[in-house]
């Protein structure tokens, strides 16, 4: 083969400053700094992080630094309208909105939170494992979701409450609401992360684990399901809003927390008593609600584009 013969007098060798100019100059950044930096820069999900901040900070101090307390009855001021006294105005029982709205919104954040977090742990479990051992195993376990899923899983969520909640009590104590919204919800983050595994298993990184000698458990658990952490997190967003939804739900029809402790939900069940004559008791848990549901769904947007540029819209 003849070799190509090069004029070097047609090219011109880079000066130093040339050369320096060349050098990239921009310090290298992780992934979830860059992440971070995506994330800063879409300001709905900054902002909706921020009102979650603040309702959490509020749901935490308001109820502690208040002069009022969320169980101080004072019928002299029953259904007194919003005032300097009581901003929100008070309820039936001369208990002041204000306190109870934030006090209610404690108990409704670690309702979803904590139950937000059991399904996170059941669902990429399940998940994990149908999705990395696939053939006979994946088709049972996705089967037997596909029946749970037939039914609308509200409907489990009632079945579980009124099995477990004891009767008379004209309520549910906080681990059984907890408990029901945990063996319920986990359906769509097991999906989700059986997705990721499926597409994850055939990458090379995972023969090399094998041909090394790691052992199916490690495999998933170190290598796997880190891999998958940006899915689970958004799906993660996703589920506390729903269940602080749900939790409303199951307080307006019957199934919340026992009195006297309250929730957004029961807040909200209690102010439909008397909704024509006093309206603006609904509002405040109402818009609670909205909020807690809108911030989530905000950030949840905006986490899921930092995670993957090429989901943005």
């Amino acid at each position: 083969m003849e070799k190509l013969a090069i004029d070097k007098s047609k090219f011109t060798p880079l000066s130093a400053e040339e050369k320096r100019v060349e050098v990239a100059v921009r310090p290298s950044i992780g992934y979830w700094k860059d992440v971070w930096n995506r994330l800063k820069s879409n300001k709905m999900a900054i902002g909706g992080l921020v009102v979650i901040i603040a309702i959490v900070l509020a749901a935490i101090f308001v109820p502690i630094f208040s002069s009022y307390t969320y169980d101080l009855n004072d019928l002299s001021m029953a259904n007194s309208r919003p005032s300097s006294e009581h901003w929100f105005g008070t309820d039936q029982l001369g208990r002041d909105i204000f306190v109870r709205v934030f006090f209610g919104a404690r108990y409704s954040l670690i309702i979803a939170v904590v139950a937000a977090i059991i399904n996170l742990i059941i669902g990429v479990a399940y998940g994990g494992i149908a999705g990395y051992f696939g053939g006979t195993v994946d088709n049972i376990l996705m089967r037997l979701v596909d029946i749970i899923s037939s039914i609308p899983l509200t409907i489990y969520v009632i079945i579980f409450m009124a099995i477990l909640s004891k009767p008379g009590e004209g309520g549910s104590g906080l681990g059984t609401i907890i408990l029901a919204l945990s063996i319920s919800y986990w359906i769509s983050m097991a999906r989700i992360v059986r997705g990721d595994v499926l597409q994850l298993k055939q990458q090379e990184f995972v023969l090399a684990a094998k041909s090394l000698g790691v052992s199916d458990f490690k495999i998933l658990i170190k290598h796997l399901i880190p891999n998958c952490v940006g899915s689970i997190m958004v799906t993660l967003t996703l589920l506390i809003p729903e269940a602080v939804f749900t939790e409303a739900f199951l307080s307006f029809i019957g199934l919340g927390l026992t009195p006297p402790i309250a929730s957004l939900g029961t807040l909200a069940n209690d102010a439909m008593n008397s909704i024509y004559t006093y309206p603006y008791q609904l509002v405040p848990p109402a818009a609670a609600i909205c909020l807690i549901i809108l911030a989530f769904n905000l950030f949840s947007d905006g986490l899921s584009d930092a995670l993957d540029p090429k989901n943005k819209r």
